[in-house]
């Protein structure tokens, strides 16, 4: 996606945060590679802006934003059991799975299709066995080392 697709661009330890809102509700936060910041264009985008660098600073922040409602049924289910997992906490994929009766596959997939990352807390989410799993749809590479930040910056994974 284009970097004009954003309403504001926030710079993190080694990756961005792309944020698109509409007049009342975040629509969709992305992962991008590095690249200069967009300041905020709207007054919810400057408040997303305000609170995805107060995650930043403290990982026990607690996002309060207006979401616009997506995903399914069970992906909804799924992102509100993530949601409830503490900052310095994990679950794995089983755990949440026998939680909700179903599967182990489809709680990756509800994480991989998660339209707020941060603000519902996909990377808290890990393989059994001590593995990080995947994240946002994706095994290896640039992705995997941000959940590996995201879960040092909160305390539940070691240096």
């Amino acid at each position: 996606m284009s970097a004009d697709a954003y309403h504001a661009i926030v710079a993190a330890p080694g990756f961005c945060l792309g944020i698109r809102c509409d007049e009342d509700e975040v629509t969709a936060i992305d992962f991008l590679e590095p690249r200069p910041e967009i300041a905020p264009q709207t007054p919810l985008t400057a408040e997303a802006v305000r609170q995805l660098r107060a995650y930043l600073a403290d990982p026990a922040f607690a996002f309060n934003l207006p979401l616009r409602p997506a995903g399914t049924p069970f992906q909804r289910r799924v992102w509100a059991a993530i949601v409830a997992i503490p900052s310095d906490r994990t679950r794995t994929y089983g755990e949440l799975a026998k939680d909700l009766h179903n599967a182990p596959r489809a709680v990756g997939q509800a994480c991989g299709a998660n339209p707020y990352p941060l603000i519902v807390p996909c990377h808290r989410v890990v393989a059994s066995g001590g593995g990080l799993g995947g994240f946002a749809r994706e095994r290896g590479g640039f992705l995997l080392s941000i959940k590996r930040w995201l879960l040092r910056h909160e305390g539940s994974l070691p240096g």
